[in-house]
Parts: structure tokens; sequence; C-alpha cells
């Protein structure tokens, strides 16, 4: 079974969840299809790094989502990331043996999240996407960097059973 990323919920509001977590320590792969990204990524953790060693894969995987209309304040990479388990730090991660994955460090945050079921499709993802935003935008909370898809199951997991959420950092609320 995978391990989930801990996180505590400090409110909710209609469906979405303001939510804090701790520090996390990614692996990432930029501007990748999500297959190629993916592939590299699992490799690493496989044991393609440096001290051929295998890392225990957690969920969410994240992906970095771009919002067209506000592209200016959003960054436009697409970044896939995994996040590593935390007994690792920076100091004592395995070092990727390819040079497009990168370990970086996410310092603890609040980020806001709305949960959906099924294949995270582009259509589904744009509509619980709008749906976090609307409800932030309604309740006057700010929002910092750009949307984050999480995706909790393996890609050959059944849609009915995937789980999925679109996160964005907050900055108050």
């Amino acid at each position: 079974m995978v391990k989930k990323v801990e996180y505590q919920v400090l409110r909710t509001i209609d469906k979405v969840e303001i939510r804090k977590y701790p520090k996390l320590l990614l692996a990432s792969v930029s501007d990748l299809s999500d297959n190629d990204a993916f592939s590299l990524l699992f490799n690493y953790i496989s044991g393609s790094n440096q001290k051929d060693q295998k890392v225990d894969m957690t969920a969410p995987v994240l992906t970095s989502e771009k919002i067209e209309m506000t592209a200016p304040v959003f960054s436009s990479k697409s970044k896939m990331s995994f996040v590593m388990p935390a007994k690792f730090t920076i100091h004592n991660i395995p070092k990727p043996s390819n040079p497009n994955v990168k370990i970086e460090e996410l310092p603890a945050a609040k980020l806001a999240v709305i949960r959906f079921k099924g294949y995270a499709r582009q259509k589904d993802v744009n509509k619980y996407k709008n749906a976090l935003l609307n409800v932030l935008a309604q309740n006057n909370i700010k929002t910092e960097g750009e949307p984050v898809l999480m995706r909790y199951n393996s890609p050959f997991a059944p849609g009915f059973i995937r789980r999925n959420e679109i996160g964005i950092k907050v900055v108050d609320g």
C-alpha cells in the first residue's frame, strides 16, 4: 500500500478543505509529457539513482496545471513530481542518475483543496479547478502560485476508485 502525505484540515468551506501541509521533498521532472515524466520518476524510485536504492512510492503524484486567463501570474511550465517519503531529507535522498530528475524541497504551506473521483480528464480537471477558484474568490481567500493536480492512485486503477484533488496555495484563510 502506498503511503500518503499527512496533512491537517484547518477548515472546510463547501467542498473545499483548507489544509496545512508539512515541508515536502519532491523528485520532479519538467516540460515532458505525463507518460515520459512518470516513467523517469518511476525509474528514479525503482533504483535508477546514484545509490541504486529503491524509494517507496508516496501519494499523491503532483502535476502543475495552467490557467490561461491568469497566465502572467502563474508559471507556464508543466511539471510532475513524486513526493518522497518523510524519512528522507535534501541531504540523504539518493541523487538522481538522470539530469532531468530534480530534487526540491517545498516549505510547509496551507493549500485549498477540492477532491474528485474518476479519471483526471482535462475537462474534469478544469471543472474542479474553476469550482475551487470560485469558492476561494467568493470567500475572499487569496492564493499564490499555480494550481496542482494531485493523483493518489496507480495509472492502472479503475476510474471508479481513483482519488484526485486540485490544490492551490493560500496566503490567508
